[in-house]
C-alpha cells in the first residue's frame, strides 16, 4: 500500500533593511503588510498575531493553510527579521517575502531558501564560497562507511553517485569520463595486459581495462561497503554477479579490500598500466588520508611498479583557473617522479588527468597510431580528442 506523500515545502529566512523605525514598531501596520504580502503571493491566511514590546520591537507571526509566516521587528536597527514557510506550490514564499520588504519600505538585506520535507538536496563543496546544489529525485541508497557517507541518488544526470556530498560519477556522464581516464592510457602503454586500479569504486576501469585487451586486473580499494553499494545500485560498472566473482578472485579481474599505499609499497607484480581514481585532493586538509595517494613518494611507488613501458595514470583535479591548485601540485609531483608527462582533458570539462612514464617516444603520436587497434571502440575517444584534449592549460605550460 502506498502512503500519503511526504510534505514538501519551502523555507524562506530573509533579513529586511533599512525601514523607517516608526514602521517596525507598528503592530497593526505590521499586521496588515504581512497577511497582504501571503494573500498577493498564494498563500491562504487563516489567523495573523502581533505583540508589541516595550520600549520597542514587535512579533507577528501569521498561521496558514499552508503552514506559517513570521516578522521579528528591531526598531532602534531598522531590520525585521522574516520567515515564510509553504507547503505544496500553491503560494511562492520568495514572493511574499519580496512583497513585504516593498511594503515596509525596506530592502532585503539577505534571503536564503531551504527545501524541507521531501528529499533535501546535495550541497557539493566546489570551491571556498562556491557551492553546486544538486536536486535529488530519489534516494536509491544512503550508507556511512567507515570511511565516507555515501549516498546514490537519481538526479536530472541520471542515477548518480556522492561521496561525502561530492558527485563521483553520474550515469549520463560516466563513460565520458572514465574514457578520458583509462584509455589514452591503454594506449601509450607498451603492453595493456596487467591491470591496477585503486580506488574507482565503480567498477567501471575494471571492465574497459578487459575491453581494452587486459588478461588481469587488480582493483584495490579500502571502502568494502562502497563498492558493494555502487555494484547493487548504480546502472554502470560492476553489477552483484560480477563483484561477487571478482571479491572470489574467479576471473580477470581481482577486487582486494586494502589499502593501496601499501599495495603499491615495496616488491609486487609488475604492471602494464596504474589507474589511480580518488575524489578530489584535500589541501585544506592536510591531515586527510586520501591526500597520502596524491603525493610524490606515492606516485615514486607506483612508478617503481611498473613494467617496462608502463604507464601510471591519475584524476588531477580541475583545469578551471579558479579551481586548478590541485591540478597545478599533481603536475609539479608528476615531473618530478616521471620522465615524461602527459596531460588529457576530459570533455566531461570538471575533470583532468596526468600519465607519466619513462621518457620515450612522442605520446601523443604514440596514442594516435596505437587507437585502430584497439580492441575496445571509445565512443568519446578519437584522434581529434587525442590531438586536442592532450595540450595542457597555459598555466601549466608555463609553469
Amino acid at each position: 500500500m502506498t502512503g500519503p506523500p511526504a510534505p514538501v515545502g519551502l523555507h524562506v529566512l530573509a533579513d529586511l533593511d533599512r525601514i523607517d523605525p516608526a514602521v517596525l514598531d507598528d503592530a497593526a501596520g505590521l499586521r496588515t503588510a504581512l497577511a497582504d504580502a501571503l494573500t498577493a503571493a498564494g498563500a491562504t491566511v487563516r489567523q495573523v498575531v502581533a505583540e508589541a514590546f516595550e520600549p520597542h520591537g514587535v512579533t507577528v507571526v501569521a498561521l496558514l493553510s499552508e503552514s506559517h509566516a513570521s516578522v521579528h521587528t528591531w526598531p532602534e536597527h531598522g531590520r525585521a527579521l522574516v520567515d515564510v514557510f509553504t507547503c505544496g506550490d500553491a503560494a511562492d514564499p520568495e514572493r511574499a517575502v519580496a512583497l513585504l520588504a516593498t511594503a515596509l519600505g525596506g530592502t532585503v538585506r539577505e534571503s536564503r531558501t531551504e527545501a524541507r520535507g521531501g528529499t533535501p538536496p546535495v550541497r557539493e563543496p566546489i570551491a571556498p564560497g562556491l557551492t553546486r546544489v544538486w536536486d535529488v529525485e530519489r534516494p536509491v541508497h544512503r550508507e556511512t562507511t567507515p570511511y565516507q557517507r555515501i549516498l546514490i541518488a537519481g538526479t536530472a544526470h541520471g542515477v548518480t553517485l556522492f561521496c561525502d556530498d561530492e558527485r563521483q560519477s553520474a550515469e549520463s556522464t560516466q563513460l565520458v569520463y572514465h574514457e578520458a581516464l583509462f584509455v589514452p592510457a591503454a594506449l601509450l602503454a607498451r603492453s595493456r595486459a596487467r591491470v591496477l586500479v585503486i580506488g574507482s569504486s565503480e567498477g567501471v576501469v575494471s571492465e574497459l581495462a578487459l575491453a581494452c585487451g587486459a588478461g588481469h586486473v587488480d582493483h584495490v580499494d579500502l571502502d568494502a561497503a562502497a563498492v558493494r553499494a555502487c555494484a547493487t545500485h548504480l546502472p554502470y560498472g560492476y553489477d552483484e554477479k560480477a563483484l561477487a566473482a571478482a571479491e572470489a578472485h574467479d576471473g580477470p579481474v581481482h577486487v582486494h579490500y586494502a589499502d593501496g599505499l601499501q599495495w603499491v609499497r615495496g616488491e609486487g607484480p609488475r604492471y602494464d598500466v596504474i589507474v589511480v581514481d580518488l575524489p578530489d585532493e584535500r589541501p585544506d586538509e592536510p591531515d586527510n588520508q586520501l591526500n597520502r595517494l596524491y603525493g610524490r613518494d606515492f606516485l615514486a611507488d607506483c612508478r617503481d611498479r611498473l613494467a617496462p613501458g608502463g604507464v601510471v595514470v591519475s584524476q588531477a583535479g580541475n583545469p578551471a583557473l579558479w579551481r586548478d591548485a590541485t591540478l597545478r601540485a599533481a603536475w609539479a609531483r608528476f615531473h618530478e617522479v616521471f620522465g615524461d608527462v602527459v596531460y588529457v582533458g576530459s570533455d566531461e570539462h570538471e575533470w583532468s588527468f596526468l600519465l607519466g612514464r619513462a621518457a620515450g617516444d612522442d605520446a601523443v603520436e604514440r596514442m594516435r597510431a596505437a587507437l585502430p587497434g584497439l580492441p575496445y571502440r571509445p565512443l568519446s575517444v578519437d584522434d581529434e580528442f587525442l590531438r586536442s584534449r592532450t595540450v595542457p592549460p597555459r598555466r601549466l605550460r608555463t609553469r
